[in-house]
């Protein structure tokens, strides 16, 4: 007999309720597998090591170096468009638009919808697709995009090695390997790494059950109860590789081409400070985030959430919105004769 995998997510639902029914909020919330962030660099090492994510050694001057990187329109062949073009800091670490929009007004090919950079490090995987498992890998994918910042990497070793500021920086953090794709790429990934963003919700997961009023418990609870969980869950509420479309069709299925990897796994995405990074989904079909987890009851639990639960959930959402770490916006070194002309 085949049995439907929403019916053993029901099954498995009740089974787990009732052994969670003596705890309170908070242990039920740890037990389901929710965890406060990291709070410093070296915790966030220990959740890469879990994940089986191998990245670089932190450093504070990597970071910065990074930061300018991640600012700079320069690594774009247009000398127009950076990484914060489409992970605006100021905008929920997103750009407010459905679709990413790149190189000469280029719409993304697929119809993709940025995702927020913000807490990105603690993601096991990176990309929709989950093509890459680093941010450092990931950070070389839109520069060298046609449709994105349109920079092969010579072009981008070009450019960096044309500025005696950067290049200076380079030599001292990196040594005689200097300015390269790679360790641009690193220098990006290492600044993204302080992106992290404490909330209420942390400060309840490590014990101050006041940090939460009563609305927003309650909507735990039906986040819980619901078995949202399943997909959002660890300390990114997200992040991971999930099978999508498990009970019901997606209703905007057909906006873009994206299925998915090759086993039709798609990267569930982080719901810290989900309220502030609408349109949701990975065609951004949906601006309303009570529509979005009521899709999200029909397509993945085959379950109907009403009007009032979305609206219960949605206000325990808005306590995972976070405090952003401050950000002052870099100088760059000026451009010099050797430096590659903009090409728009």
């Amino acid at each position: 007999m085949k049995i439907k995998l929403p019916f053993i997510i029901f099954i498995c639902g009740i089974f787990y309720s009732a052994n969670l029914g003596a705890l309170s909020l908070v242990e039920e919330a740890k037990q389901s597998g929710l965890a406060s962030l990291p709070k410093n660099q070296k915790e966030i090492d220990d959740i890469l090591k879990q994940n089986g994510v191998k990245a670089s050694a932190f450093s504070i001057e990597k970071s910065e170096l990074g930061k300018k990187l991640y600012f700079d329109p320069r690594l774009s062949k247009s000398s127009i468009i950076s990484c914060n073009t489409c992970h605006n800091l100021g905008l929920g670490g997103t750009d407010g638009v459905s679709t990413a929009i790149g190189h000469r007004w280029t719409t993304n090919p697929h119809h993709l919808n940025s995702p927020t950079v913000y807490n990105s490090v603690l993601n096991t995987t990176q990309f929709w697709d989950g093509r890459a498992k680093t941010l450092a890998d990931q950070a070389k994918g839109p520069i060298e995009s046609e449709a994105e910042m349109a920079t092969p990497s010579k072009l981008a070793v070009e450019k960096i090695s044309s500025l005696p500021e950067y290049v200076e920086e380079f030599k001292k953090i990196y040594g005689k390997s200097g300015v390269n794709f790679d360790n641009i790429a690193d220098a990006i990934a290492n600044f993204e790494r302080t992106l992290i963003t404490p909330s209420r919700f942390d400060k309840f997961l490590d014990g101050d059950e006041k940090a939460l009023n009563d609305k927003e418990k309650k909507g735990l609870k039906l986040f819980l109860d619901k078995g949202c969980v399943a997909c959002h869950t660890g300390v990114n509420l997200g992040g991971s590789m999930q099978p999508f479309q498990v009970a019901a069709k997606y209703k905007f299925a057909d906006i873009g081409d994206f299925k998915g990897d090759a086993n039709g796994m798609v990267k569930t995405p982080t719901l810290r400070n989900v309220a502030e990074t609408a349109p949701y989904f990975h065609n951004g079909a949906i601006w309303s985030l009570q529509d979005a987890i009521k899709e999200m009851g029909s397509v993945q639990l085959g379950i109907k959430i009403t009007d009032q639960e979305a609206k219960s959930i949605e206000t325990f959402l808005h306590s995972l919105t976070g405090e952003k770490p401050k950000i002052i916006y870099p100088q760059f070194p000026a451009s010099t004769g050797k430096t590659p002309k903009p090409q728009l």
